[in-house]
């Protein structure tokens, strides 16, 4: 197996995680919240197709499909084109709202797309190239990669696991 194939595997299981996730669920269920500060299924599943989308798009230097697929206008959510939940407070949280599983899962699908694109042109060598200086020592590409995966799977889990509490 190749790192492209590694990478694509990986990658690749988000987006299936996630659609078992909100199958099925009314809009009212994703904006649910089993305490005042907890996360959202909605806003679970946009966070982590935004950290994704944010990163990968960085390390590849194109634009997020975000933006260039039409997704922000499509959401119509209260924040800057560049937020991608990190930091947010409850209230702002609050404010990531879906009437259907069809659009978080529509723009999860784009980044995926995008994503896979991205990493099946990638070899060894190239995991090792600095994306980010600003941390020390400076992220390498796969670094970030596997952060980005990591936290989508986290991410995807809390959405399980917050369903089950739901229904």
């Amino acid at each position: 197996m190749t790192v492209a194939e590694l990478l694509a595997e990986a990658f690749g299981r988000i987006g299936p995680a996630a659609a078992a996730a909100v199958e099925g669920l009314p809009g009212e269920l994703l904006t649910a919240r089993p305490g005042p500060e907890a996360n959202t299924i909605a806003w679970l599943l946009w966070h982590l197709a935004r950290v994704q989308d944010d990163h990968v798009a960085d390390a590849a230097d194109r634009e997020q499909v975000w933006i260039s697929g039409g997704w922000a206008e499509r959401f119509a959510l209260p924040f800057d084109d560049r937020a991608t939940g990190y930091g947010f407070s409850p209230e702002e949280v609050a404010q990531v709202r879906v009437d259907s599983p069809a659009l978080l899962l529509g723009y999860l699908d784009a980044v995926t797309a995008a994503t896979l694109d991205f990493v099946r042109g990638l070899s060894g060598p190239d995991l090792d190239r600095v994306v980010d200086v600003a941390w020390d020592p400076p992220v390498t590409l796969g670094v970030r990669l596997v952060s980005v995966l990591s936290d989508d799977l986290q991410h995807v889990g809390q959405a399980a696991y917050l369903r089950g509490l739901l229904t």
